[in-house]
């Protein structure tokens, strides 16, 4: 846990409130601006366009960005120039004569992929860990990171009746309070963006009411988190005949929702559930509409969906590999850029009256979570091989109820010390009395349709009620 962490979770409770609210104004800032209410506006009304006026734009946008990665972007340029000294002809003008971009390739070298006329200085930096447990690093000016809030506020809040300036909360991975906490506060309050930040390490049945009062006394109007968190706090309202607060709308990101999940989130906070999608990286993304179909959001990117065992695009109603174009971000732009996500799109349209595009099924990756002896489930532990630790790649597995297994891929670098907080890292999430194992290997196994599971489980669930 880095210094500054060690000294927040000191803090007195208000100094706690000052501490978060004073990164909410940092935020702030940096996504919303006084051009975000005419873009938010601009956005909704793009809904009704006709099929030629979004292939219009779309092509338009993209020729763009394909014109600029091939000539401002090292990566693509060289390799441009490389294709072109071995004799390669092709256009760069067209999509499909570019190759496939991998995580991989992108984790190793970030900056090449940044256009050599912006200044980083005046860019907004951003690490995330995905799925994966791997780390990626992007960057984005201020116009774009705007353009992007813009983006979510129109198309998940003002579609589900809220806004920004509404109080929210968020189920999330921060730790806003140390793991070994047994007594509220297990969360805090962000008074600059009206946030209740849920912490979802401490989601028992023992600690439900307390959640529940939180956002009742915050006087929360939506709830926004992943759906193993959300699914796991609706089955302690339901389990526990809770009267659940007052919400207009759940919103579920960042994980697939899976349907046991949607019908217990629904039954216990007896209001719309709304599910979104979307890339960390800016490539992709998409938000469920009132008649529950998923509409993608064409700004955001171009979406191919190729076959498992190649690289043929697939029609529309089969599933494939989920390929991404970031037409956001033309300043670190992402070309045919691999996700990592299995999904499906449909050429079908929409009763709801919107013409967006819409994806007919996400597959996604589905993780398992890891289960402490005081009935925490917890998932996304991505965070754990975030920033320092020297490791390509990692993965946990939980042997027994106290014995935690990480697999993991040395990058160069890696010495004991980033070991010890791999380690420290899973006792700041799941307790310290949890055994964690180190194995490094050479590469990570995948399931058998070639999937990457970060959180694998071996426990066995029936036995939960005995050990709680």
């Amino acid at each position: 846990m880095p210094d500054w962490f060690k000294i927040y979770h000191r803090l007195p409770y208000p100094m706690k409130v000052m501490a978060a609210s004073t990164r909410g104004r940092y935020l702030k800032r940096w996504r919303y601006g006084p051009a975000t209410e005419a873009m938010v506006e601009e956005y909704l009304s793009r809904e009704q366009w006709s099929a030629e006026q979004w292939r219009v734009w779309q092509e338009e946008r993209m020729a763009y960005v394909l014109h600029r990665a091939a000539t401002r972007v090292p990566y693509y340029r060289e390799q441009w120039g490389q294709r072109r000294a071995n004799g390669d002809n092709s256009s760069p003008e067209l999509l499909e004569n570019w190759p496939l971009l991998s995580k991989e390739i992108l984790r190793r070298q970030p900056r090449a992929f940044l256009a050599d006329d912006c200044d980083l200085e005046a860019m907004y930096f951003e690490r995330t860990g995905g799925t994966t447990g791997t780390q990626q690093y992007l960057w984005l000016s201020r116009e774009t990171l705007q353009a992007w809030f813009a983006l979510f506020e129109a198309r998940s809040r003002r579609w589900y009746g809220v806004s920004r300036h509404d109080r929210w909360a968020i189920l999330g991975g921060q730790l806003v309070a140390p793991v070994d906490r047994d007594k509220p506060p297990f969360w805090v309050w962000n008074i600059a963006m009206n946030q209740l930040y849920l912490s979802v390490f401490h989601l028992s049945a023992k600690n439900t009411p307390a959640y529940l009062k939180a956002i009742e006394s915050h006087r929360i109007v939506y709830l926004l988190g992943y759906p193993s968190a959300l699914y796991r706090l609706a089955r302690e309202i339901l389990d526990q005949k809770l009267s659940p607060p007052p919400l207009k709308v759940v919103i579920s990101n960042a994980e697939t929702l899976l349907d046991y999940q949607r019908e217990a989130i629904v039954a216990a906070f007896q209001c719309p559930l709304r599910d979104a999608y979307g890339l960390a990286e800016i490539a992709a993304a998409g938000s469920e509409c009132e008649m529950g179909r998923m509409h993608i959001w064409p700004e955001a990117g171009h979406i191919e969906i190729l076959a498992d065992m190649s690289d043929e695009v697939l029609p529309a109603g089969q599933v494939g590999r989920l390929v991404a174009t970031g037409l956001l971000n033309a300043d670190m732009p992402l070309i045919r850029y691999q996700t990592g996500d299995r999904a499906a799109v449909t050429d079908e349209t929409c009763a709801c009256g919107r013409t967006l595009p819409m994806l007919q099924e996400i597959e996604g990756r589905v993780e398992d979570v890891i289960v402490t002896r005081d009935g925490r489930y917890i998932g996304r532990l991505d965070g754990v091989f975030k920033a320092d630790p020297h490791v390509r790649e990692g993965q946990i597995i939980q042997e027994d109820w106290d014995t935690l297994r990480v697999l993991y891929v040395p990058a160069e670098g890696y010495t004991a010390r980033d070991g010890e907080t791999i380690v420290q890292r899973l006792h700041d999430r799941v307790g310290s009395d949890m055994n964690v194992v180190l194995e490094a290997v050479d590469e990570v196994p995948r399931m058998p349709n070639g999937k990457f599971r970060a959180i694998l489980s071996r426990l066995d669930r029936s036995s939960a009620g005995s050990n709680r």
